[in-house]
């Protein structure tokens, strides 16, 4: 099998490497892929946010699948132009991508579906704003504020905040960018990211992962697109999965396909373990970063033929998924600055070692890996539990040399410890 993805951050790279170890992938490329997948996949050159392009690129390299790993091709309609052009494809059509494109029509599929999750208020201008943070403040009771860009914002779009004053700053700046806003209800309980693979009817569950989206230690700094993720969770109640498939998952499927807008490829339910129970804080309609880096590694089943299943329609005559015992983190290096300003064009060594999946990287004429991103690479390592496969994880990050390079050092210490607690 021919296997094209699309996509250029650790996510893709992960996506490589579990296609490379799959005997049933005969090719394998990654437009416009990074230092990284350079190693593994054959490196193509494409506008990702150009559908027109991905699909004739995909038909140029002849290619059986194409995987698109970004949210922006997606909602770009890359999908559609790569199946118009008789090819699987992974991944969900325009319409259907607006489950991550717009959190508004996220909020009207989940409310149609019986979906739980947070109230929620579209915010049209300033004096709108003032009043909804002031009607959520007398509903929470002192609960932050939660505070959203309306469309992609590569995971940095959200403010959630204690300060008024803050909040109604980061939604003034919304909406002086001409985007839209929602304020929503704060949801208490720790957050779980629950990947599924579907071919618009038949819903697969992954294992559930846990990331942190805060910059810095002990969940503080501003909001990121993510620092590092563990997987699985052994705080996670028992019955996780079956209750998110029977009461997230698969209704939202049920009723994209009701709506004539079928979802077909990765959906990733985005979790609340609040005191009243799961509720769903988002959804993305391609494979999470960092989780990937995370659940992938744990997969046994191979990969390209369960991508291939959803992609055609088959899913329901998949053999069920298999897992490999043990435990996975992954801990991201970021560039100085990040997110705010971060500083590109530093050399980078140790980034060829074991367990090192590139994001932000490139090379340069002389052969030299250089930071080219905010998030320059994702650490990752496996181990028979979570204790030891974190061990191992910072243990290849000080492998790794990046100038003023900045990391978390608790990823996953709070499980490990057992310090999380649901309800």
């Amino acid at each position: 099998m021919r296997v094209l993805v699309i996509g250029s951050g650790a996510r893709e790279h992960a996506l490589c490497v579990a296609l490379t170890n799959d005997p049933a992938v005969s090719a394998l490329a990654c437009a416009p892929g990074n230092a990284g997948t350079a190693a593994v996949a054959e490196p193509l050159a494409v506008d990702v946010a150009d559908p027109v392009a991905i699909a004739a690129l995909a038909t140029g390299w002849q290619a059986e699948l194409v995987v698109i790993g970004p949210e922006v091709p997606l909602v770009a309609g890359a999908a559609d132009a790569v199946r118009d052009a008789g090819i699987a494809c992974f991944g969900p059509s325009e319409q259907a991508a607006q489950i991550e494109g717009s959190k508004a029509f996220a909020k009207h599929v989940m409310t149609a579906a019986g979906v739980p999750t947070a109230r929620s208020w579209a915010v049209s201008g300033p004096a709108e704003l003032a009043t909804v943070l002031d009607e959520v403040a007398a509903i929470g009771e002192g609960a932050p504020f939660v505070v959203k860009d309306d469309g992609l914002a590569a995971g940095k779009g959200v403010l959630v905040t204690p300060d008024r004053d803050a909040a109604h700053a980061h939604g003034t700046a919304v909406l002086d960018a001409g985007h839209a806003l929602l304020v929503e209800e704060y949801l208490d309980g720790p957050e779980v990211s629950l990947f599924a693979v579907t071919d618009g009817t038949t819903v697969l569950p992954l294992l559930p992962a846990q990331d942190a989206k805060r910059r810095d230690d002990g969940d503080a700094g501003p909001n990121t697109g993510g620092m590092g993720a563990y997987a699985p969770l052994p705080w996670a109640p028992a019955g996780l999965v079956d209750e998110v498939l029977a009461g997230v998952l698969q209704p939202t499927v049920d009723e994209m396909r009701r709506r004539g807008e079928p979802f077909s490829g990765l959906l990733y339910a985005g979790l609340a373990l609040t005191s009243g129970g799961v509720k769903v804080v988002e959804f993305n309609a391609r494979f999470g970063d960092p989780e990937t880096e995370v659940v992938l590694p744990l997969l046994e089943t191979p990969l390209a033929g369960l991508l291939m299943a959803a992609a055609t329609g088959t899913l329901a005559d998949h053999p069920p998924l298999r897992w490999r015992d043990g435990a996975a983190v992954t801990v991201v290096v970021a560039a100085s600055g990040y997110p705010e300003r971060p500083r590109i064009g530093d050399p980078i060594t140790g980034a060829d070692a074991e367990g090192v999946l590139h994001a932000g990287t490139s090379v340069g004429p002389d052969g030299t890996v250089h930071s080219a991103g905010g998030r320059v690479l994702a650490v990752t390592a496996t181990g028979p539990d979570l204790a030891a496969a974190r061990q191992t994880a910072y243990e290849r990050v000080a492998g790794v040399r990046l100038a003023d390079a900045h990391w978390r050092t608790d990823i996953a210490l709070a499980a490990v410890e057992g310090r999380i607690a649901v309800g």
